[in-house]
């Protein structure tokens, strides 16, 4: 798992948008709390030489929910590829309570029903949404991977959600 602190996250060290927290079930010392933000742009990177070769993998964005508000007029972009690429794309609505409301959101800017997921449990207690995959061929040892999560299009408020991290896993 990617700690927040190796993530790029817009504006996490400006108190007005973001604090950090220390909560027992997290992984990590401290993680950031989203207080209000209308940009919303996490990044990670990860060296293609630390994932195993020939293998399937699945990108992870970890987080928990607290008085999330926000999250139910955009989805948030999600991306996992090469640096460079277009790589694999996803789309998530954030907010585990509350269905989109797609009333407010363009026609152009609607995800098809098919392609948007929602958050699931995890055994921890903390939700994730599948940033993407990516399958290493092994024939290259140079290069970054990169994941993304984005939700700057609306330009709406939108806060309450704590991150853990981006989650990599090798997929059997």
């Amino acid at each position: 798992m990617l700690s927040p602190k190796d993530l790029y996250i817009e504006w996490v060290n400006t108190p007005t948008y973001w604090r950090w927290v220390s909560i027992p079930e997290a992984r990590f010392e401290e993680v950031p709390e989203l207080l209000s933000v209308c940009w919303l742009e996490i990044r990670g990177k990860i060296s293609i030489s630390r994932l195993s070769p020939m293998t399937l993998y699945k990108a992870y964005l970890v987080f928990k929910v607290h008085d999330v508000y926000g999250f139910d007029y955009y989805p948030v972009n999600l991306s996992v590829g090469l640096v460079g690429t277009d790589g694999s794309m996803r789309t998530a609505y954030l907010d585990p309570e509350h269905e989109p409301e797609r009333d407010r959101i363009p026609i152009d800017l609607q995800p098809t029903p098919n392609d948007v997921q929602f958050p699931m449990a995890r055994v921890d207690g903390w939700l994730e949404v599948e940033m993407g995959e990516f399958f290493n061929e092994g024939c290259m040892n140079a290069g970054e991977l990169e994941m993304s999560a984005l939700e700057i299009e609306g330009g709406n408020w939108k806060g309450g959600l704590i991150f853990q991290g981006i989650e990599i896993r090798a997929i059997a």
